[in-house]
């Protein structure tokens, strides 16, 4: 059974998670198997736009992907490179006012 939640007066799916495991599964179904996007998803109870994403994840992670289209591995580097650059920014921001901090002080 779906739990549904009310949401700006539509039912809606609340989140659901799943095991990498039952992911890469439904994914061989499709690259694998042959069958569609669509009937994959709805013999698992997915939806059709979040199972595509996994589709063409799981494609870009095998280098089958169209140009621009980031693999995991390339996808965790820059999230990383991403909170690496906001946190040396804000160092950096902190550094600035303590310098003016400190040269007011001298004068």
């Amino acid at each position: 059974m779906v739990s549904m939640v009310q949401k700006n007066n539509r039912l809606q799916r609340s989140r659901r998670s799943f095991s990498d495991e039952f992911r890469a599964q439904a994914v061989r179904l499709v690259l694998d198997e042959g069958k569609t996007i669509t009937e994959v998803a709805r013999d698992l109870d997915l939806t059709p736009s979040a199972f595509r994403k996994w589709v063409e994840q799981a494609k870009a992670d095998q280098g089958k992907a169209p140009a621009g289209v980031l693999t995991s591995t390339e996808r965790d580097e820059l999230s990383k490179l991403r909170k690496e650059n906001r946190e040396l920014r804000m160092e950096r921001e902190i550094l600035k006012k303590a310098a003016a901090f400190f040269a007011k002080e001298n004068n």
